[in-house]
C-alpha cells in the first residue's frame, strides 16, 4: 500500500465521519436531499463518480491523478450525467409498475413499491431496473464515453467545457467492439441489473445515493475496458 492509499483512505474517513457523529449534519443532508433531489444528485455523481475514475486510474496506472485526467471537468460532466440519471431513475421508478398493473399478473407492483420488502416488490425492482438498464443505460453510457473522450482531448483543460462535443467525430472513432462486447454484454446483465434491483428496493431518498455509489464500481469498469481496448488495438 502506497502512503497516496493511506492519505485517500484517511480523506474519505474524514469526509464520512461527519455524518456518523454529528446527528444534525446528517439531519441537514436528508432535509436538503429531500428538498433539492436533483441538486443532490449533481454533487453525488461530481464526487463520486469522479472518484471511481480516479479509482480506476489507480488500478490501471498505480496512481489516483495524472497530467490530463481533468478532475474539474469531469466532476462538471459527471454532475450533469447525474442530475439526467436522477430524473431517468424518476421516470422508470413511476412509469414501471404503472405499466405492469396493466396487467393481470402483475396487478399490484405499484402498490407493492410504496411498501416493506415482499417478492411483489422484488419483481417490480428487478423489471425497472431491466427496463432502465436495457434502454436508457447504454445510451447514457455512451454519452459518458463521449464526454470522457472530448475530456481526453483537450488534455483535461477546463477548455473542454467550452468547446462544442464534436459527436459525430467521437462516435465514429469508438472502440465498439469493447464497447458492446463488454460495457453493454457484460456489465449491464451482470451488474447494473442486479445492482440496480437493489437501488429500487432501497428508500426513495436513498436511491440516487446508492446508484452514485455504484458509480464508483462504473470508473473501475472503465478502466478494465480502456485495458481491453488497448490490446484489442494491439
Amino acid at each position: 500500500m502506497k502512503k497516496s492509499d493511506i492519505l485517500v483512505i484517511c480523506l474519505v474517513i474524514l469526509c464520512l465521519a461527519p455524518f456518523f457523529l454529528f446527528d444534525t449534519v446528517y439531519q441537514f443532508y436528508n432535509d436538503w436531499n429531500h428538498a433539492n433531489p436533483i441538486s443532490m444528485a449533481f454533487l453525488k455523481f461530481a464526487i463520486l463518480a469522479t472518484f471511481g475514475e480516479m479509482l480506476g486510474m489507480r488500478v490501471k496506472t498505480g496512481h489516483y491523478w495524472s497530467k490530463g485526467f481533468g478532475i474539474v471537468p469531469r466532476m462538471v460532466v459527471w454532475g450533469l450525467l447525474g442530475m439526467w440519471i436522477a430524473a431517468a431513475m424518476g421516470i422508470f421508478r413511476i412509469g414501471v409498475p404503472a405499466f405492469l398493473d396493466s396487467f393481470t399478473v402483475f396487478d399490484g407492483i405499484k402498490e407493492a413499491m410504496s411498501g416493506g420488502f415482499t417478492g411483489m416488490k422484488l419483481l417490480g425492482a428487478f423489471f425497472i431496473s431491466l427496463m432502465m438498464n436495457t434502454s436508457f443505460a447504454p445510451v447514457f453510457m455512451t454519452m459518458h464515453k463521449i464526454t470522457d473522450t472530448h475530456i481526453g482531448r483537450h488534455g483535461g483543460k477546463f477548455s473542454a467545457l467550452t468547446h462544442m462535443l464534436p459527436m459525430g467525430e467521437i462516435i465514429s472513432g469508438l472502440n465498439w467492439e469493447v464497447q458492446w462486447g463488454f460495457v453493454f454484454k457484460k456489465t449491464i446483465p451482470f451488474f447494473w441489473i442486479p445492482a440496480h434491483t437493489i437501488t429500487f428496493l432501497l428508500p426513495q431518498d436513498m436511491q440516487v445515493l446508492f446508484a452514485a455509489l455504484c458509480s464508483v464500481a462504473l470508473g473501475l469498469f472503465l478502466s478494465i475496458a480502456a485495458v481491453k481496448s488497448k490490446a484489442v488495438a494491439k
